[in-house]
């Protein structure tokens, strides 16, 4: 049993002899002292963030195309949005991770963030907003030659998918509108309650001037704030989606059918917002020491070269995470889906959050039976709307987005601990390349044996599906070091050290790889 896991169970008895109540694993996750302090930091870096952005719109010119990328950044960083005005988008996807959890705490072991109602916890670590403005629609690729991979999906957003974009053709606008009203998340009851609260802030007038002066011309009924102040405990519509489906969640209020045409149209004016913001150069500035190399203006040091090779070549990085030869912006990822087999991660909370809470939400009922099958959940769920799509939820079974491996190392302090992989199983890039490197040659183990992660590897999570197209690389200790080296290199924000000789670099075309 893991450090983690079992300071959780510990808390847990001692919150329950002490309160005598129905408890939940994350009121115990949350007691921890270190973690109401983090927490208590990233609240306070929104609020200055979002303070600074608005502070810019009186300097804003009339018709600027900067208004729609400012408008979303005050959104993405508005606390007020959440049912309990203490979360933002923001709060799971800080800038100085590369827009992914900022709590070290929690990285270290539960890796999922807690919601606006703060007990309450997710299962799977917040992916990076960074860059997932350019994933395409959700499409599914069936027909010779339509894309590199056959029979597979491509696009959408979120670690399922499930925001597939095909509404609004926009996979990260409609990723937007998930958090604000996912239970474990922002825990709104009801769009309208987002647009309300909207219509309350100081950018009521940016927003109006963005989007037209009718944005929130709504009659609101006089229980409206009441209806909005109690979270969403709707149910999902499959465990593992986390949102409710639009077959299963009531619109708690109650507006005539103009103005519930009013609230969906600048509900979603509020996404397209947010996803001009992470689109920006703010969120997705392809500013990487990489991108510096490839411009012709950074050398990169004989380990990055080296892992450089490596991930182009015996490290099969490159089947997934694509570094098209001579592309000036490359995303590192195709945007499809896979299992790689990753070990359960058993300090979730999720695992454990099988009771009511004070509002009768029960995150989890299967309980540590749970398993987290990613697209196929998506695939089966009530939010997928394609009824011949639902038939292949079987062969999608445990797979999840190929993620961008751009900013994995991006941190605030060089012994900052970040979580990778839709569980957060590895806690360090050299366990991720160990993984891939060793997965199919070294022995299997128990969870929690001494030597997890080093000589032996616990049984996958899922085990339907896994990709056998990686994982005996044959690589040595040092050159699993380099692909590090080398990943290194795709943090965003490099400047070149101050006296460095101008590169002799060759530019990108006269590469070799």
């Amino acid at each position: 049993m893991s450090r983690w896991r079992l300071t959780l169970l510990l808390t847990i008895g001692a919150v329950a002899s002490a309160m005598l109540l129905p408890y939940t694993a994350g009121e115990a996750q949350l007691r921890q002292g270190a973690l109401q302090q983090e927490i208590a930091e990233v609240e306070q870096q929104v609020d200055s963030i979002e303070a600074d952005a608005l502070a810019t719109m009186p300097f804003l010119v009339p018709g600027s195309p900067q208004r729609l990328p400012l408008l979303g950044k005050i959104l993405f960083f508005d606390k007020a949005l959440s049912v309990n005005r203490n979360e933002a988008c923001a709060f799971c996807h800080m800038p100085q991770t590369g827009f992914q959890g900022a709590i070290e705490s929690l990285n270290q072991g539960a890796v999922a963030q807690p919601g606006s109602v703060r007990t309450r916890f997710s299962l799977r670590k917040p992916p990076s907003a960074a860059y997932a403005a350019f994933s395409p629609p959700l499409f599914y690729a069936d027909k010779p030659g339509e894309a590199k991979c056959s029979r597979c999906f491509i696009g959408g957003n979120f670690w399922d998918l499930r925001a597939t974009g095909l509404r609004l053709q926009s996979p990260t606008a409609m990723q937007a509108e998930g958090s604000p009203l996912n239970p474990t998340e922002m825990a709104n009851p009801d769009p309208a309650c987002v647009v309300r609260r909207m219509s309350e802030r100081p950018y009521k007038g940016l927003f109006e001037g963005v989007w037209g002066p009718r944005a929130f011309e709504i009659a609101w009924p006089d229980d409206v704030d009441a209806l909005c102040s109690r979270p969403n405990d709707n149910p999902p519509s499959s465990i593992g989606s986390e949102v409710p489906g639009p077959n299963t969640t009531p619109l708690v209020v109650k507006l005539s059918p103009a103005d519930r045409a009013r609230v969906q149209s600048t509900f979603d004016q509020m996404a397209e917002a947010i996803a001009a913001y992470e689109a920006s150069s703010q969120v997705s500035p392809f500013s990487s020491k990489f991108d510096a190399y490839l411009a012709g203006k950074a050398e990169l040091s004989e380990a990055e070269r080296r892992g450089h090779d490596l991930f182009n070549g015996q490290a099969k990085c490159l089947n997934c995470h694509v570094d098209p030869k001579g592309e000036q912006h490359p995303l590192f990822t195709d945007n499809t889906t896979s299992n790689l087999g990753v070990p359960r991660n058993a300090d979730l909370a999720f695992y454990r959050e099988t009771q009511p809470d004070a509002f009768g939400y029960v995150p989890n009922p299967q309980g540590e039976a749970f398993v987290d099958k990613g697209l196929g959940n998506f695939l089966r769920s009530p939010e997928n709307a394609n009824e011949a799509r639902k038939q292949l939820a079987p062969q999608f079974d445990g797979r999840f987005r190929v993620a961008t491996v751009r900013n994995v190392d991006k941190r605030p302090r060089p012994d900052f601990v970040k979580a990778y992989m839709h569980n957060g199983y590895f806690k360090s890039l050299k366990e991720v390349v160990h993984f891939y490197n060793t997965r199919d040659t070294l022995p299997k183990c128990e969870a929690g044996s001494p030597g997890e992660k080093v000589s032996c590897w616990p049984p996958p999570e899922n085990a339907t599906n896994i990709n056998t197209n990686c994982c005996d690389l044959g690589l040595s200790d040092d050159q699993e070091d380099d692909v590090v080296a080398f990943l290194k290199t795709l943090t965003d924000g490099y400047t070149a050290p101050l006296g460095s000789p101008p590169s002799s670099a060759a530019p990108p075309a006269a590469r070799d790889n």
